[in-house]
């Protein structure tokens, strides 16, 4: 692999005690006369990349392979990435049924069982698991191993992945230990708060949804399971992303050989829609009796990830609560004291995703912490950053991204992104340039257009008896229970 770093921003090394240790016992040298800065240093040099590229190529059954070489330890990491096989695509009235397919995918094969799959990926020392999310239009497959057990273990991956059986004993083991995961997840208010967010910011669309029922899930069953993988995990649009010590020239004929059978389906590729717009900002109050402490998250609804703002919206994101440099976190916890953490961030799908800032304050002090966040976000877009705080953001966000390449699977990921979203072929390698060229009035512009109070939700999970006075003073109130229903509107003009 040929990775060229000409220049590495802001970076410092620090020896460990250990080797300190190795070194002896040494004079230590002085420093009368030296001027302490307390400051790593800083260089305004652009970072410059040329990332190593991934192969490419494609099986006559639609299958893209990408491969990116990489010879330092000799293991391979495999994702297979399967366009349409995500929690998106859900029957309206099945939410969870990918989930629920992907996960029973490892269960059993026409000719191994569950126990025969994991004892098989014990003796290889490999990993394979399938896994989605409610609002991905992808199911992944993700698979590990030594290089010498490699085709072992793609052909192991194959047979769970092409020919699963779906056993009956195995759903019924599944709806049990869900159905306890399903109640469970009720009791946790970061849950509730995020449930109520997606059901705001997204209403109907899929993206909306963020976990299945008790009640879907006990009404799966295995004919349901069948027929989302007969229609879905096709390989015409699917990806298969290789990294690690194996060149193109044998991963191909491996693909090949496991893969190759996949029988075409001569779909069209799966699209998807943006949310209808968001509606105007209003309160939600989660009631949680006895709650000690106010979960608060404020959302909205943000970009696509072709959208010409991604790289502006991240410097964006950065400055309000991209890190424990970030302003929410140096106000709400370092300032005042009210939090242990305080963050922002963004997700941009190929429909229009979402912007969230959240925090987990005492229950006394939920009206204050709220004004804060509050105050954080018109800030942003009516008053211009300070040079320095704005320099220091972007920096950070380009030594990330330096520091990531040195990780093959991260490499790879990049590679996929720019893949599935159809960017330019040179998106990494310029990737910094364009953070550093993002300018202040920019960063306004975009926290006015996406940021705007009048479309800002919040939602707050907490003791009603305590904080529903405080939330009014900020306008009405919606109040649910930890059920997700309704139960009153307080305050405000209602």
């Amino acid at each position: 692999m040929r990775l060229c770093l000409y220049y590495v921003v802001g970076f410092t090394c620090a020896l460990s005690a250990g080797v300190y240790a190795q070194a002896g016992v040494q004079q230590a040298q002085s420093i009368t006369g030296a001027e302490l800065k307390g400051l790593a240093p800083v260089s305004d040099e652009i970072l410059k990349v040329e990332l190593p590229k991934a192969e490419e190529a494609d099986l006559d059954n639609g299958l893209h392979l990408m491969v990116l070489e990489d010879r330092r330890v000799p293991i391979v990491s495999v994702q297979v990435i399967l366009i349409g096989a995500g929690g998106y695509y859900d029957p309206p009235d099945h939410a969870g049924l990918a989930g629920f397919t992907a996960s029973l995918l490892r269960e059993g094969t026409a000719t191994r069982s569950s126990v025969e799959i994991a004892e098989a990926l014990e003796t290889l020392a490999s990993r394979v698991n399938v896994s989605t999310d409610m609002s991905l239009q992808a199911a992944t497959m993700r698979l590990s191993s030594l290089v010498e057990y490699l085709d072992q273990t793609i052909a192991l991956a194959a047979d769970v992945l092409l020919r699963p059986s779906f056993p009956e004993e195995e759903l019924a083991l599944f709806k049990t230990r869900e159905q306890a995961g399903l109640i469970e997840q009720r009791t946790r208010p970061r849950f509730l708060a995020v449930e109520r967010l997606a059901k705001v910011i997204y209403g109907d669309h899929p993206a909306g949804r963020t976990s299945p029922t008790p009640e879907t899930l006990d009404r799966t069953t295995r004919d349901d399971l069948i027929a989302f993988h007969r229609e879905h995990y096709v390989p015409d649009h699917a990806v298969i992303a290789i990294a690690g010590d194996i060149s193109m020239a044998d991963a191909f004929p491996a693909v090949e050989r496991h893969f190759g059978a996949w029988a075409s389906s001569g779909t069209r590729p799966p699209t998807v829609d943006d949310p209808e717009p968001i509606g105007p900002s209003r309160l939600y109050l989660i009631n949680r009796e006895a709650s000690v402490q106010t979960n608060l998250v404020v959302g909205t609804q943000a970009i696509n990830r072709t959208s010409d703002d991604y790289d502006i919206l991240s410097v964006m994101n950065q400055i309000v609560g991209g890190g424990p440099s970030s302003r929410l976190f140096l106000n709400l916890r370092e300032d005042k004291g009210y939090t242990y953490g305080a963050y922002s961030s963004f997700t941009a799908q190929r429909y229009r995703g979402d912007w969230d800032a959240s925090t987990e304050v005492r229950t006394e002090v939920t009206g204050d912490a709220l004004a804060e966040l509050l105050r954080e976000l018109v800030r942003i877009h009516d008053e211009p950053v300070p040079e320095q705080e704005f320099q220091d953001a972007k920096r950070s966000i380009v030594a990330s991204f330096a520091l990531s390449l040195e990780s093959p699977n991260a490499l790879l990921n990049n590679f996929v992104v720019r893949h599935l979203y159809d960017l330019p072929d040179d998106y990494w390698d310029r990737y910094p340039e364009r953070i550093m060229s993002v300018t202040r009035e920019q960063v306004q512009e975009v926290a006015a257009k996406y940021l705007d109070a009048g479309r800002l939700h919040i939602v707050a999970v907490g003791d009603g008896e305590q904080i529903s006075g405080m939330l009014t003073s900020f306008g009405a109130v919606d109040v649910y229970d930890d059920q997700g229903t309704l139960i009153e509107t307080v305050g405000g003009d209602q």
